[in-house]
């Protein structure tokens, strides 16, 4: 077939289509969301695509079409996987039964995200299969095979990618599509009823045929000992290996290599790996994930092993060519620089037109006679009201934080207690710190960007804008006289700032919902 140039998200999007999902479900985040986005521009076929309120609704919705029998996808960011943890941990214990493939893009450097964790950590708690692709082809691959794989071991499956391989691009060679037949609808009310008398009973089946899944994992064509050299054995993972790989063409002193591109890791191949070298150098893209399962529990082996963890690697941030490279103890390539020590700095900004722009400015005026008070925010494009020129804000933590963090902050007697959360976000995360805030009447003001999309993200739809969104908040219990909407322009400035005096004024709880549509939208 011909190929396709994809990137990494777009590829293993293309490999579940392939392999017959009925349905992909997802919140969006960079760097997974092109891979539901490959999926909803799909013609070929119909296949369910909208995006989910959140990662756990997301996982969610995919365990309730694999349990009717369907293959699903669901996708997410490293983060967006503590939100759907929940379903997550519980999914190897009701198992799967139409394939379902949890494909989660990590971001190792810290690219756009307040963590670089790495969800393997995730896999190995939750007793689920992990693929981790090296290349964009091996991701197509991954996610045409892994479907066939979690039907086969009756359980989820997770694709791990990081940045650098979801976003760059490479020829894929596809495979024919197929439309699997159905399976039958679960039957056993026990399966998925998580009562402790059948959760337990599921929980031992998992333990006793884990050794099972080891040994099917190890067998994928995605593992690959080279054996060669006995001074030095590398074990590499995912886009490591391509480091590794880049690094020695042309040596003649090649390393033993042992690619790993599935977990559980293949124990068979280690021990001959280490059978046949001196000592070992670990690299992964991500935490010291591999190193940490080598070493064990005391910290050293037969042999020695580099990584991450004894400084041979950064134990921070991202892998690349030129680290991977000293690691080998290779010499340094020469490198051209260009002095760069004269050029502006180039911070991010809100776009020229945005509305949040206008917002921070009536906020500042409204907070600049309260230095004691602070501004609790959430994920999204606002947060860089926390930069020049606005420096508008003190908090950014996780989805829905602002809400609640205000709430603890205004209970422990901070005034004025504000909280800015965006439409989309507070859909994600929002909603429950607010019903406490409610209850409590707490003296706080939240005020709800409206701009009537995930701006952040690529301007995908949003399930909580407009009248939609003002009837969750009357619904939630907002008092109708202080549930206030304001329209962020700069003609209005002195009007809202006003009514933004008026409700941190106000001694229960407020909410402030600006609204205008973004600017990206406009054009």
């Amino acid at each position: 077939m011909e190929p396709l140039v994809l990137m990494g998200d777009e590829a293993l999007a293309q490999g579940a289509l392939d392999a017959g999902i009925a349905g992909a479900f997802g919140y969006p985040g960079t760097p997974s969301t092109e891979i539901f986005e490959y999926v909803q521009a799909y013609r070929d076929r119909p296949v369910y695509a909208r995006w989910s309120a959140n990662e756990k609704t997301a996982l969610e919705e995919a365990l309730g079409m694999s349990f009717a029998g369907a293959r699903a996808l669901v996708s997410m960011k490293h983060v967006g996987l503590n939100v759907a943890a929940d379903p997550f941990m519980n999914a190897a214990i009701t198992g799967a039964n139409g394939g379902l493939l949890i494909a989660v893009a990590d971001d190792p450097g810290m690219h756009s995200s307040q963590n670089e964790q790495d969800s393997r950590y995730y896999a190995a708690f939750g007793h689920v299969p992990c693929l981790e692709p090296a290349t964009q082809q091996e991701a197509y691959e991954m996610g045409y095979a892994g479907l066939d794989l979690s039907e086969r071991l009756g359980l989820p499956v997770m694709v791990r990618l990081v940045t650098r391989l979801a976003h760059s691009r490479a020829p894929v060679v596809p495979k024919p599509a197929v439309v699997p037949p159905r399976r039958p609808v679960v039957s056993d009310p026990t399966r998925y009823t998580l009562l402790p008398v059948n959760a337990r009973r599921h929980w031992a089946a998992l333990a006793a045929r884990w050794p099972l899944v080891a040994a099917a994992m190890a067998e994928l064509p995605w593992n690959e000992l080279r054996l060669a050299g006995r001074r030095l054995g590398v074990v590499a993972s995912g886009i490591a290996h391509n480091y590794v790989m880049e690094n020695l063409e042309g040596e003649e002193d090649l390393p033993s290599v042992l690619k790993v591109g599935a977990w559980p890791a293949p124990r068979d191949l280690l021990s001959r790996l280490f059978d046949h070298v001196d000592e070992v150098l670990v690299v992964e893209d991500g935490y010291p994930f591999l190193e940490e399962a080598l070493l064990g529990a005391l910290g050293h082996t037969p042999k020695p092993v580099h990584g991450r963890l004894d400084g041979r690697l950064p134990r921070t941030g991202e892998l690349h060519p030129t680290n991977v490279r000293a690691a080998l103890g290779l010499p340094v390539r020469p490198t051209l620089t260009a002095p760069l020590s004269d050029l502006s700095g180039r911070p991010p900004a809100l776009c020229p037109g945005c509305p949040h722009a206008d917002t921070y400015l009536a906020l500042n005026a409204a907070m600049a006679t309260h230095p004691e008070g602070r501004v609790f925010s959430d994920i999204g494009c606002y947060t860089l009201g926390a930069l020049p020129p606005f420096r508008a804000i003190h908090t950014c933590v996780d989805m829905g934080a602002s809400v609640s963090m205000a709430l603890g902050a205004a209970q422990a007697g901070v005034h004025p207690s504000v909280a800015v959360i965006g439409d989309s976000t507070f859909g994600h995360s929002g909603m429950t710190p607010l019903l406490d805030a409610v209850r409590a009447d707490a003296p706080m003001l939240v005020i709800i960007l409206d701009n009537a999309t995930v701006a952040m993200t690529g301007q995908q739809e949003t399930a909580c804008s407009g009248e939609r969104l003002l009837s969750i908040l009357r619904g939630l219990g907002v008092d109708p006289a202080h549930l206030r909407v304001v329209n962020p322009l700069r003609k209005h400035h002195e009007e809202n700032v006003r009514i933004l005096c008026e409700e941190i004024a106000h001694p229960g709880l407020s909410v402030v919902v600006p609204t205008r549509a973004c600017i990206q939208i406009r054009k």
